[in-house]
């Protein structure tokens, strides 16, 4: 029962029941038949193919409000291979090899293996950067939440006692966020183009390592818009030049007329997480020990 409420009280108090006292009164409904759930507690309802809209605001929603809540303001966005091992991994790999085409690829992953700790000394320099007494936090770290080059940057913000954000997908076969992740803040999407929009809509920088198809269309989505204007310029580090020299030629799209010369201006190929971040300083004129 409530006492007497004041005056200031009475004007400004909520008129209609929330969501969560009206689904509480309805859990002792006089029927169990689904028509008669509320439509946000009925899991079928909204799983119908006439739902997708509401599930693809959802989520929009979810994410958005509670990084909002947790004052994140900007992000640094890191992408990378679920196949690049680290280092005594990728030896113990090589040593198991029984034939010469495991050999082969246990070779290549093991060339491209010190690009996990690369990644996750990046993220232990973005975490580690002093931040305001507002609240409000910048340059959090995100990854897509698995394994590999993902767990190498959760790992480094984890290293340094900072939180870091995990976007993981639902896919066919089994992905759950690595150890690192900070539990609060992994998030679980359905949708990709959802889960892709997440990644940007608070990036400040962004930096691509070694990866597969994935890795390529996260890169080449954020390229294309900058390059159309859809977003803002920012800082795009490609770490290991041999491997996109190797699989991206580039120079050949601009001798093709398909992309302008100037195009190449968006993006910096690195080879170092100190390398990355002086870029990254620089562009956001962030002296060494200032809050951000």
């Amino acid at each position: 029962m409530r006492g007497r409420m004041t005056k200031e009280e009475k004007l400004h108090d909520r008129l209609f029941p929330t969501s969560a006292e009206d689904a509480e009164r309805a859990a002792h409904g006089p029927t169990e038949h689904p028509a008669y759930r509320l439509a946000y507690q009925d899991l079928d309802f909204l799983k119908r193919e006439d739902l997708r809209s509401v599930r693809l605001q959802l989520e929009l929603l979810k994410p958005e409000l509670v990084q909002q809540e947790r004052g994140i303001e900007s992000t640094f966005v890191i992408y990378g291979s679920a196949r690049i091992p680290e280092p005594a991994a990728a030896e113990a790999r090589l040593a198991a090899a029984t034939n010469e085409e495991e050999r082969r690829k246990a070779e290549k992953l093991a060339e491209k293996a010190r690009f996990y700790d690369e990644a996750r000394r990046l993220a232990q320099i973005v975490s580690s950067l002093p931040q305001t007494d507002d609240g409000k936090r910048n340059f959090v770290v995100v990854s897509g939440g698995g394994p590999s080059i993902m767990e190498a940057a959760n790992r480094g913000a984890h290293d340094v006692g900072a939180d870091s954000v995990a976007l993981n997908i639902v896919l066919p076969f089994e992905q759950a966020p690595n150890a690192y992740v900070t539990p609060e803040l992994s998030f679980l999407f359905h949708y990709f183009a959802i889960r892709k929009m997440h990644f940007l809509i608070r990036a400040r920088a962004v930096a691509a390592f070694p990866g597969g198809f994935g890795t390529l269309d996260e890169l080449f989505e954020t390229l294309t818009l900058i390059q159309t204007g859809k977003i803002k310029r920012m800082p795009v580090l490609l770490f290991c030049r041999a491997f996109w020299d190797r699989i991206i030629d580039f120079e050949a799209l601009v001798d093709e007329g398909t992309i302008s010369p100037g195009d190449l201006d968006l993006f910096h190929y690195v080879e170092t997480a100190e390398e990355g971040w002086r870029i990254v300083a620089d562009f956001y004129d962030i002296e060494e020990g200032a809050e951000v």
